[in-house]
Parts: C-alpha cells; structure tokens; sequence
C-alpha cells in the first residue's frame, strides 16, 4: 500500500470539493476554484468531509497513479484554502525589482529592463528592491512562475550575483589561480 495514497484528506470548512465524470475534480475555496481531471482508473470517494484515493490492482503504474492522485488533490485542497508561495532574493550590484501596475521589472544588468507579466491567478509582491513574492492557489503554476522569474538571470558560483529562491545555497568556486608557478 502507498504510504502517501492511503492518507485520507480532510476537507476544511468552507471548501466545496466535487467529483464529476471522468475523475474531474473541482475545488472550491477562499482562494479561488481549482479544477483538474486525473486519471480515470483512480477511485476517489468523497464521504463525510473526507477524500479517499484507492487504486483498482497492483500494477506498478496504479501504485504511481495512487500516491501522485492523492497529493494532487491535497494541493488543490491547500491551495484552495491557504495558497503557495515562492520568495526569491535578488544579489548584485545595481540588481532590483520594482512593480509597474501588475507587471514585474526587473533590472539584471542589461542594456534594457526585463518585463513579466504574471498569468491569471498568480499576484507578485516587492516588499523590497531586492526580494519577489511569488503568490497563488496553483502550486504548478507558483513553481513555474518562481523558476521563469529566476532564469532571467539565474545564480552564478563566482560572485554569487543572480537571482535566487530564498532557501538556496549557492556553491560557490575560488575564481582563477592566478600567477604560482613552480
């Protein structure tokens, strides 16, 4: 039995959670409506404020499907009520952040600005120059947001200049030897 899969999900108060046709589930919250379609072979029940994922055999793909079901649910679940959020952390000289209406710029040191605009349902914060607040109830689309805004200028190992998510260690390299010889 799946470790993961077999936990039981309690719904708080105030989330509406619905199964339809073809295991298309729809999470209602304080945070906004979550929909998604699993796998059909899954058997999700919904008794008594509680969700349950079971998989119909043994076979090696059902036991994947069983866990990865279930913690997709818990997302919507937790999303739908709390929400996710990414912080990044922008290091280097003359490197900010600042809001424009709803669009993040960003100067990385290049000759121009960098511009991005969040998709529907993410909200980005600046509470300093040098931080990003990533927030939104899609845990996917969080990470993906975090991960775009950070390859603008990804972390490099010699100055450490770069953006980069709060609790990431940068290793970092001794630059060239420079002059020992034997």
């Amino acid at each position: 039995m799946s470790r993961i899969g077999k936990l039981p999900i309690t719904v708080p108060a105030g989330v509406d959670v619905k199964i339809g046709a073809d295991n298309e589930i729809t999470v209602k919250g304080s945070n906004g409506t979550l929909t998604r379609k699993l796998h059909p072979d899954m058997i999700i029940k919904l008794a008594d404020g509680v969700i349950t994922v079971e998989r119909p055999s043994e076979e090696k793909m059902h036991k994947a499907l069983h866990g990865l079901t279930r913690t997709l649910i818990n997302n919507m679940v937790i999303g739908a009520t709390t929400g996710f959020t990414k912080e990044l952390e922008i290091n280097g000289v003359g490197y900010r952040a600042q809001m424009q209406g709803k669009t993040l710029v960003l100067g990385l040191g290049y000759s121009h600005p960098v511009e991005y605009t969040p998709v529907e349902g993410i909200t980005i914060e600046v509470p300093a120059p040098n931080k990003i607040i990533v927030k939104g109830a899609n845990k996917e689309v969080v990470g993906e947001t975090a991960a775009k805004i950070r390859e603008y200028r990804m972390p490099e190992p010699y100055k450490g200049k770069g953006i980069k998510y709060v609790d990431e260690v940068i290793r970092r390299k001794e630059g060239k030897a420079g002059g020992k010889k034997k």
